[in-house]
């Protein structure tokens, strides 16, 4: 990171941006470029570290490239406008996080879970996902081993 002074070193404020994201860009690899997919989510903090949870279709580009090339990056940020710089310019006002891990499939009653949270997070407070609808939907896990967070001072001009 360049500018140190932006760096969220609080892992509570890396959690807090997450709350107030709705999207999440998730990174995957492959063979000639990088993938990336938007995908709504739903989070925890287990064991210390931030989960993630997604859910999509148990066939499909995503869903192969997750099985074979499991290591991935989450990317999610908030853009608070667009103000002058104080200098003839415009800058950013951000927050944003970027972390990594490794995906896991998840079944049953983690399975459940996962959706649980995406629909909160998502402001959905629904019944449960019907079983046949869990039957045909891969619900995933990535548990972040490496996270950082960063904003541009917000309000700032001169950051």
């Amino acid at each position: 990171m360049r500018k140190f002074d932006r760096e969220i070193k609080s892992f509570y404020e890396i959690v807090d941006v997450i709350s107030r994201c709705d999207t999440i860009r998730l990174g995957i690899n492959d063979a000639d470029a990088p993938y990336i997919v938007p995908v709504s989510f739903g989070f925890e903090v287990l064991d210390g570290k931030l989960a993630v949870y997604f859910h999509g279709a148990k066939a499909g580009r995503k869903a192969e490239l997750l099985r074979s090339l499991p290591r991935v990056c989450i990317e999610a940020d908030i853009c608070h406008g667009f103000p002058s710089n104080g200098h003839g310019g415009y800058t950013c006002d951000y927050e944003s996080v970027i972390g990594y891990g490794y995906v896991e499939l998840l079944e049953g009653e983690e399975a459940v879970k996962g959706v649980k949270l995406l629909n909160e997070h998502c402001g959905i407070h629904a019944e449960p996902c019907p079983p046949e609808a869990m039957a045909i939907t891969a619900v995933n896990r990535v548990v972040l081993d490496e996270l950082s967070g960063k904003r541009r001072n917000l309000g700032d001009p001169n950051a």
